[in-house]
């Protein structure tokens, strides 16, 4: 793990969304939560992208046979909860692997095996249902989009029990700085209200209605 994504596994996905809404960068996703409310991620994506099965049916999964370690699996099924395209055989895979977790735009099923390998996973929710022969895979290694939230090969993921958010590659050391200092802002205004301050004199003397403006 490079020196910028363990500054950036310190930090909540709540600091890095105001960062990236300072910033005016649309990585916060909508709709994805954690199985375990202790499960963290953070990694570079690796993005997969499926679609409706046609005649040629398809399977799901080979790729994990490619994804490095370290790095994050990003799925993008459009959303759909009707069937899943993640399992029990893909987690243990991931898990021996050395994958960093999985992000689900869609269904994800055997969420006991899940949790008792403590593999971090999130998606949109879960369902028994196969997505064999329902989806196919339809893309490996290109950008996608998170519902609205785009995602490119090698931008940081970083989960934790609020959720995802996705920073771009190129944005990445501005946007962790940024975190940064609004999370010590945070920290300061809570010792300063712990020390007897008052909450509304201690958001004014850190400007805290101003974290968030003025970057963009």
């Amino acid at each position: 793990m490079d020196e910028l994504t363990q500054r950036a596994s310190a930090l909540p996905t709540a600091a890095l969304s105001d960062a990236l809404d300072a910033l005016g960068l649309p990585g916060s996703v909508l709709g994805i939560a954690p199985l375990s409310p202790t499960a963290q991620l953070t990694g570079p994506a690796f993005t997969v992208a499926y679609a409706p099965a046609d005649e040629g049916k398809g399977s799901v999964g080979d790729f994990l046979d490619d994804v490095p370690p370290g790095a994050v699996v990003v799925i993008d099924n459009a959303g759909r909860t009707d069937c899943t395209v993640w399992g029990g055989i893909m987690t243990q895979t991931a898990a021996a692997r050395g994958l960093a977790g999985t992000v689900v735009h869609g269904a994800c099923r055997d969420v006991a095996t899940s949790l008792s390998e403590s593999y971090p996973l999130f998606s949109c929710g879960r369902f028994m249902r196969t997505g064999k022969d329902r989806v196919r895979l339809a893309m490996v290694g290109t950008p996608l989009s998170l519902g609205g939230v785009p995602v490119a090969p090698g931008d940081l993921v970083r989960g934790d029990s609020d959720g995802v958010v996705v920073i771009p590659a190129a944005r990445l050391q501005e946007v962790i700085e940024l975190a940064e200092r609004i999370e010590d802002t945070e920290h300061g205004i809570v010792t300063a209200v712990r020390a007897g301050h008052s909450l509304r004199q201690a958001r004014a003397d850190f400007g805290y209605h101003l974290l968030q403006r003025g970057r963009r």
